[in-house]
């Protein structure tokens, strides 16, 4: 166990024993919920494809990943196997869903049930988790100060429910602000001080496999979208086999570019870091816009797939080829955290991206698709060279 443990315990704690914390089922069975949140964000985006429909469902992913990532970091301390910690859990869960359902109607007429359903996850959480473990425990001045802080945040969820268009936009982009920034200051509060990354003791390997497990989910809504597309293509055969074949690819080289070159050397760091809880949220931070771009990526599919030979305007613009820009950025950032630096496969990556959007006007869907997932390829490629290279120089070191 990292950091300064207080020796005071809890019967609802996580065991820590020097073995890894396992991810439990209760576990998966809570991101179920999540699965259909992604859903519920990729169609919101599909059907307010703008710029404005694009910055709302940008707002909405940032309110499902803090509910999602608070609750990860709750039961990375606490055992979901004990019933109070299960009991919240799947009451998160419930509530959990009542916002994913609110997702399509959240700028319009279900505002209020979106509002009051994310406040109940992040206020009543964190309440739960502050009745449970009590002073002097470590976790119990750092869950005061997270009440707070979802509290605060609470006042313009609710404020923006009762706002209407661009207002409401505003006054939830202050909330997100709030449950999003407020870590990287220790949740500092006047009277209450500040938390410090070393006092969060959390288990480093579960929260990378916590983190990894998202971005599968994210993944497999992509490959969900993308035969469920193809499945209602009437004409087989056509640029609409090729537009699937590619969409196929593209999510194969994602899978390829997080899973085959960094996520095991990931957990390795923060599983052997003197302060997990600073590379953890290092890892939350990052995680939100290489999920993010996974979840754009599916609604790119969907339209290359109905279809291939559209045109390039503004909204599809930020689809296509924001999509994979959001992905390579967050994967380079998340090497930077494991590595020390930013890969230059993904610089190069980002630069090609920068091309194809000075001459999308000319593309139509299908080409934009397939040059997008070529980049990937190749960045995935290059980096899979340097991480064999990398391997087969630590064995060097090592052997006598």
């Amino acid at each position: 166990m990292h950091g300064h443990a207080n020796p005071d315990t809890h019967p609802a704690l996580r065991r820590r024993d020097g073995g890894e914390a396992k991810v439990t089922s209760e576990e998966l069975f809570f991101d179920l919920v999540y699965v259909f949140a992604v859903t519920q964000l990729s169609h919101y985006l599909l059907g307010h494809l703008t710029p404005l429909g694009a910055l709302e469902t940008l707002l909405l992913w940032f309110a499902v990943w803090l509910g999602w990532q608070y609750t990860a970091w709750v039961t990375n301390w606490f055992d979901p196997r004990t019933t109070s910690v299960r009991l919240l859990l799947f009451a998160v869960m419930l509530v959990g869903l009542v916002m994913s359902a609110a997702i399509p109607g959240a700028f319009a007429e279900r505002g209020a049930t979106f509002a009051a359903a994310f406040v109940t996850i992040q206020v009543g959480r964190s309440l739960a988790v502050c009745l449970m473990v009590r002073e002097p425990h470590v976790l119990a001045a750092n869950f005061q100060r997270i009440l707070w802080w979802n509290c605060i945040a609470a006042v313009f969820w609710i404020g923006g429910a009762f706002a209407a268009g661009p207002a409401r936009l505003g006054w939830w982009a202050v909330a997100v602000a709030c449950e999003y920034i407020s870590p990287m200051f220790g949740f500092r509060l006047p009277g209450l001080g500040r938390s410090r990354t070393s006092d969060w003791t959390i288990e480093g390997g579960h929260l990378a496999e916590r983190c990894q497990l998202f971005v599968i989910i994210a993944l497999g809504e992509s490959i969900l979208i993308t035969g469920d597309t193809f499945a209602k293509t009437q004409a087989l055969g056509t640029l609409s086999t090729v537009a699937f074949l590619c969409a196929f690819v593209g999510s194969l080289a994602m899978w390829w570019l997080y899973f085959d070159t960094s996520s095991a050397d990931g957990s390795h760091v923060i599983e052997h870091s003197e302060d997990p809880g600073r590379i953890g949220a290092l890892f939350h931070y990052v995680h939100v816009l290489l999920v993010g771009g996974i979840i754009v990526t599916a609604v790119g599919n969907e339209l290359v797939i109905a279809h291939p030979h559209g045109h390039t305007d503004l909204a599809e613009l930020i689809v296509m080829v924001g999509a994979p820009v959001a992905y390579l950025l967050g994967n380079g950032l998340y090497k930077r955290i494991v590595y020390g630096r930013f890969p230059v496969s993904h610089i190069a990556g980002l630069l090609a991206c920068l091309v194809l959007i000075a001459i999308a006007s000319k593309l139509d869907l299908l080409t934009m698709n397939v040059l997008t997932s070529l980049i990937v390829i190749g960045v995935a490629a290059s980096d899979t060279r340097t991480s064999r290279a990398r391997r087969k120089a630590q064995q060097a070191a090592v052997a006598p």
